[in-house]
């Protein structure tokens, strides 16, 4: 019941989303709810938990933690700009009713965040008391989380520094990764998933960080943002050379 529940609540409140958006004329509010959203399933999930209570409290806490921060910081950092360009390319390529296609991209947000939500979701069925894999799934998501929260602090320091227009954020924890808040993030996702793994068939949630993963390192995380990126910022085909493009590693030497 807790998973049908679920999954209207998410479709419907980024329906709602999209007509609030579609009245805007701006389609990016959706980056904003991505990370909320989660926060809302792991709470109507929360609601009908039947699970061991410590665990129920704890892996909705840490997805709500997650989830509004994320909301939180793209909000304020999308807050005075024009909307981000992805958006209007979906508009400008879709083919028929570009308002229909753009709805249809909201509900495979939606559909996309109840997949990913799945370990949370059975994660909060399951009677086993707390144990050492609940604890190192807790000790994954301080990790990732920290990763996350981190690389995106010293990202907004920087741009927030006039002399830094148009330069390449290359320090930090961007030293060792293009992407550390997209790293952390998957990092995030695989500590959650691990208080699932306490059945054979809850391991098959395992389908979660996979397609988070896959959606930050390939999909639409890393290779859109850098797809013009080259083009925009000199010196940023040097730093693609030299840096890790997802798992943080030590940087290449420069060439020269």
């Amino acid at each position: 019941m807790s998973y049908l529940v679920s999954l209207v609540t998410v479709l419907v409140s980024l329906t709602a989303l999209f007509g609030y958006a579609d009245r805007r004329g701006r389609y990016d509010l959706i980056d904003s709810a991505w990370g909320p959203g989660f926060a809302v399933i792991a709470l109507v999930t929360f609601a009908f938990a039947d699970g061991e209570p410590a665990r129920n409290l704890l892996v909705t806490a840490l997805t709500v933690i997650w989830g509004v921060r994320l909301g939180l910081h793209i909000l304020l950092r999308n807050r005075g700009k024009d909307e981000d360009p992805r958006y209007r390319d979906i508009l400008k390529r879709a083919k028929g009713n570009p308002r229909l296609h753009m709805y249809r991209v909201y509900l495979l947000q939606a559909v996309l965040m109840w997949i990913v939500s799945l370990p949370v979701q059975v994660a909060q069925h399951l009677d086993a008391p707390l144990g050492v894999v609940d604890w190192a799934g807790t000790t994954l998501w301080v990790v990732g989380f920290t990763i996350e929260s981190v690389g995106d602090w010293q990202l907004s320091r920087f741009r927030a520094d006039p002399a830094n227009e148009g330069a390449v954020m290359d320090r930090g924890l961007w030293r060792y990764t293009r992407h550390p808040n997209y790293f952390g993030d998957a990092v995030v996702w695989w500590g959650l998933f691990l208080f699932a793994a306490h059945s054979w068939v809850a391991v098959l949630t395992i389908t979660s960080p996979v397609v988070m993963t896959w959606l930050l390192a390939k999909g639409t995380g890393k290779p859109l943002l850098e797809r013009d990126i080259v083009a925009r910022r000199p010196g940023y085909a040097e730093y693609v050379r030299r840096t890790s493009g997802f798992v943080p590693m030590p940087p290449r030497s420069r060439a020269g």
